[in-house]
């Protein structure tokens, strides 16, 4: 079996319509017997003496059963192909009305026709992010990802969950590589994980760290505890949304304003500057150069906040004017997306 038959194949397992795939199958073969039966009747009265156009058109009338008169010259020979030919002709245009009629009542043609669309749309996806679980966790970072502009693939095992998205998305099991095969992950830009259990999250990171070494991947976990093991499977970052709403409440009990401030710079489209990091390559030719001599304020309009070492090394908030800058930094910085976008196209590297 051929590598593109093989991914075709997962793809239609995966869309959880198999009935619209055989639906599928089906009107295929109606539809070549319906030609082989037109050739086999045109090839038939070409023999007993008829031009193609005429060994053509008594071919479709006979079998559609019009009833027009004859074009040929009757004879025992003539009568007896023409006998052949309705009989089998009748029963292979009932067999495709049948299934024609099927495939569109039962709607599995439809939807198996509906799924191939969205498969193709994720094909064509670059630099989108998966979200693995789409309950309130999941349908809340999708939704804040949609409304800043991302491009999102779901993936759940609940095919409900997924009634009326507007999303594309997968039905399947989220710790399956050709699940995550299926939802683009190999031209994915990072990968939220947040499903019903600890152990469901932990095998799903597993298996995305395992495709992607370079991910950028984030999960929730559901306790304190497990947060530690999820970074040992192979999570960028473990989340514990518990954990940061009390924190945020907390901080809007002491802190109101700067909380807010900082609720509303990161999540209010309204407000047009941003706080937003940019990685510094090895080829970047900000790279070897001090904060002062950089000057970001002066090279793009943008404040510089902090800047986090390579590796994921710690932040330097407010670093001195002699700070070296070096590659696989992190610069964090306070603008609009045009000042941010300045800095990346002067930075020649991506957002991190």
């Amino acid at each position: 079996m051929t590598r593109t038959s093989e991914s075709y194949r997962r793809r239609s397992l995966l869309s959880g319509v198999p009935q619209g795939a055989a639906a599928l199958r089906r009107v295929a073969v109606a539809l070549a017997g319906l030609v082989a039966v037109t050739v086999f009747g045109t090839v038939g009265y070409m023999l007993l003496g008829l031009s193609f156009i005429e060994a053509l058109y008594q071919t479709v009338f006979t079998v559609a059963t019009v009833g027009y008169s004859e074009v040929y010259e009757r004879t025992a020979a003539a009568e007896i192909f023409t006998i052949i030919l309705i009989v089998i002709g009748v029963g292979t245009v009932l067999y495709n009305l049948g299934v024609l009629v099927e495939a569109v009542t039962e709607g599995h043609l439809r939807e198996y026709l509906w799924r191939r669309k969205m498969d193709t749309s994720i094909e064509q996806l670059r630099d989108h992010l998966i979200v693995c679980g789409y309950g309130r966790v999941g349908r809340a970072s999708t939704a804040n990802l949609v409304d800043r502009g991302h491009q999102v693939v779901v993936i759940d095992s609940d095919a409900e969950r997924l009634a009326g998205i507007e999303v594309p998305f997968v039905v399947g099991d989220a710790s399956s590589d050709d699940v995550l095969r299926a939802a683009g992950i190999d031209r994915a830009r990072a990968l939220i994980c947040a499903l019903d259990t600890d152990a469901a999250t932990t095998y799903a990171t597993l298996s995305a760290r395992a495709l992607r070494p370079d991910l950028v991947i984030i999960s929730r976990a559901r306790t304190i505890d497990s947060k530690a093991k999820l970074v040992l499977a192979g999570a960028t970052r473990a989340v514990n949304p518990q954990l940061i709403g009390g924190r945020r409440m907390a901080s809007f009990a002491l802190y109101a304003d700067v909380a807010e401030f900082l609720d509303e710079v990161m999540h209010d489209d309204d407000i047009e500057h941003r706080i937003e990091g940019v990685r510094l390559g090895n080829r970047s030719p900000l790279v070897g150069r001090t904060v002062a001599g950089v000057d970001v304020p002066g090279l793009c309009g943008a404040t510089l906040l902090a800047v986090r070492k390579p590796r994921k090394g710690e932040f330097v908030p407010t670093p001195a004017g002699e700070m070296v800058l070096e590659a696989g930094a992190t610069l964090i910085v306070f603008g609009t997306p045009d000042q941010v976008d300045r800095l990346r196209g002067e930075a020649g590297t991506l957002a991190s």
